[in-house]
């Protein structure tokens, strides 16, 4: 008997592996929707559109970008889990909602349920001053601060980055006030008419007012240099580690779509960004490649967790359920 359940489980195992392999090469075996939580133009929305048009072509069905931007990803992040199929996946940056168990009193969605399927990139996110302010580093900044508490204002985009420098000013004893926008795109004339001193944001934001000089990047937030402005140092190499975060760009899918197919999802990006076109195109838009699999994606992702649970508790911040 022994025998025979043994021979029954290996048996059972050949059956389990062509499956799976088989849901591989099917999916998708219809039009596939990359939900974006930002609207057009930003990084990931540059990203998603730039990606779609490859895998179209590679996965013989359409691939169609929808933008839901609003609340915090909130809005795109509930019309991917609500659509239960495993041809929609969500598509965002994770700093958008990994701040999520801080910010909201209660969250609207289980986020158990979204299973990382592709690590795609980093956004490059850029502080800057005014052009014509004479801060030329961010030890400038933090010492015109300490000078002069109650003049500065800054603003951030929502979730990781208003608590990172949230927490960092309040330990440091920094006073200095965050303008709230509702879209931070309109903060970036703000800040080169001098009426925001500090701004924190994607660098495909800001990247046509720093080259024309209207504003001026003083650091990256992310652990490597910006290729498109590689002479601006990192948070860290300016002697601000506190401040020192990646913008996660990937794909995730609900618990619809098979292993197999995720595993797919993920080498075939891979191999996309290999292409030295795209790979120039995303480093044009202020982003630096950085492709993962599903795994891979989740480590990082937990890592940002981290970093943001100990800003938040210096913040006395508890993590909503």
């Amino acid at each position: 008997m022994k025998r025979l359940a043994t021979a029954l489980g290996a048996l059972g195992l050949l059956l389990v592996v062509p499956t799976e392999s088989a849901q591989a090469q099917t999916w998708p075996q219809r039009s596939v929707r990359f939900l974006v939580s930002l609207g057009p133009g930003s990084g990931a929305d540059l990203s998603a559109r730039l990606l779609a048009d490859r895998l179209t072509a590679k996965w013989k069905q359409p691939v169609v970008v929808e933008n839901r931007p609003g609340g915090d990803a909130v809005v795109a992040i509930n019309a991917f889990l609500s659509a239960k199929d495993d041809h929609t996946l969500l598509y965002t940056p994770t700093s958008s909602f990994t701040a999520h168990p801080y910010t909201l009193k209660k969250l609207p969605y289980d986020p158990g349920q979204m299973h990382p399927v592709a690590r795609v990139s980093n956004t490059i996110v850029g502080l800057a001053v005014p052009g014509k302010s004479d801060i030329k580093s961010v030890k400038d900044l933090v010492g015109q601060i300490k000078a002069r508490p109650n003049t500065f204002n800054y603003t951030t985009v929502t979730g990781m980055t208003d608590l990172i420098f949230e927490g960092y000013f309040k330990s440091a004893g920094l006073v200095i006030t965050r303008v709230p926008y509702k879209d931070p795109v309109q903060a970036v004339t703000d800040l080169a008419e001098g009426r925001i001193q500090a701004y924190v944001a994607a660098l495909a934001i800001q990247q046509a007012h720093i080259k024309s000089g209207r504003h001026r990047l003083i650091a990256v937030t992310n652990s490597e240099r910006a290729a498109v402005f590689p002479d601006t140092p990192t948070v860290a190499q300016a002697g601000f580690p506190e401040l020192s975060f990646d913008g996660l760009v990937g794909l995730f899918g609900t618990g619809n779509l098979a292993t197999a197919a995720r595993s797919r999802i993920a080498a075939d990006i891979r191999e996309l960004l290999k292409d030295p076109a795209i790979a120039s195109k995303l480093t044009a838009t202020g982003q630096a490649v950085s492709p993962g699999t599903g795994e891979e994606f989740a480590k990082s992702l937990n890592a940002q967790r981290a970093t943001l649970a100990a800003t938040a508790a210096k913040l006395g911040l508890k993590a909503a359920q």
